[in-house]
């Protein structure tokens, strides 16, 4: 287990007018406890959601009218986010990639690598921050490419602000991520995954939202520009991703997509933003609001609409 942050203590005596302190052996503050949840009612049920400790507050679980949406059976199945560097060069995102979750090595385990730092859930919203541990640990290999992280734990964190509904739309999660570059590194090409959905395999319709209609989109793999939605073949249950802060700029053609795993029985959608700075990313915030549609595809096309409208996208 990763130490945590020491806190010196001081005790006060008053004796004869005078004010003494005294310093006691620093203790370790607990970590904060990462297994919580939230709710609120949409249509016909509630979208409940729940993170756990084991994905350091990650979001682990979402689900609604009796069907569970999420498959986090390793570190990198939850809904959640992170970040790549320099991926621009050999197109490898792996090598140096700071994840909320945890890491590879976690695999299925009850542990993450990554560091809970703050929580707060209630009523219908979660708000966490989190120390990313690299997906990759040093010495570990991506398709054919060593990681360039040098240790488990990176110095990047994620913060997320998460809000089931939005106005008067109840099918609406509304996600603001913001990723935390530290100083020290010097970074000229930035991708975040901004959100990643890792869905069951019966989530297998993907469909594209276009001029007010749910388009077929094919396999793929990878990003177009279209907002997402995964189905099941039924469209009782559908989960889609929109962001008006969408495209990123010079990546107009990219921003949703969309990947089917059939051995590993999962399908995933993401929301991805990019930035290029050839004199060096300035650390700090960056930070991105997106909106989870969740219902049945109905639902999920109308509220979809609303968005549009609301945010006055083309």
């Amino acid at each position: 287990m990763r130490p945590h942050l020491l806190f010196p203590m001081l005790l006060v005596f008053v004796c004869g007018g005078l004010t003494l302190l005294v310093g006691l052996e620093a203790f370790e503050a607990p970590p904060p406890d990462g297994n919580a949840t939230i709710r609120a009612k949409a249509g016909a049920s509630e979208i409940v959601i729940s993170t756990t400790n084991r994905v350091a507050g990650a979001i682990h679980s979402l689900i609604w009218n009796g069907k569970e949406f999420l498959d986090s059976s390793d570190h990198g199945r939850q809904l959640q986010s992170a970040s790549s560097f320099e991926c621009d060069k050999d197109g490898i995102s792996e090598t140096f990639n700071p994840t909320e979750a945890g890491s590879l090595a976690d695999g299925a385990g009850d542990g993450s690598s990554s560091k809970l730092l703050r929580i707060r859930a209630r009523g219908a919203e979660l708000e966490t921050t989190v120390q990313m541990a690299f997906w990759l640990q040093p010495g570990e290999v991506s398709q054919g490419h060593l990681a360039r992280n040098q240790t488990v734990l990176s110095n990047h964190l994620v913060s997320k602000c998460v809000h089931i509904g939005h106005k008067s739309l109840p099918h609406v999660i509304e996600y603001t991520v913001t990723f935390t570059l530290p100083k020290g590194e010097k970074h000229t090409f930035a991708q975040f995954e901004a959100l990643t959905g890792y869905m069951p395999a019966e989530f297998g319709r993907f469909w594209k939202y276009d001029a007010s209609k749910l388009k077929p989109l094919d396999d793929g793999p990878g990003e177009q520009g279209l907002p997402v939605v995964l189905a099941t073949e039924s469209g009782t249950h559908a989960m889609g991703v929109y962001s008006p802060d969408q495209p990123s700029r010079g990546y107009e053609m990219a921003g949703y997509g969309r990947f089917r795993f059939p051995p590993q029985r999962v399908n995933k959608w993401n929301c991805v933003f990019r930035l290029r700075e050839p004199k060096g990313l300035k650390p700090g915030d960056y930070r991105y609001r997106m909106f989870v549609l969740v219902g049945n595809l109905e639902d999920v096309r109308t509220t979809l609409d609303a968005l549009h409208k609301e945010f006055k996208r083309p």
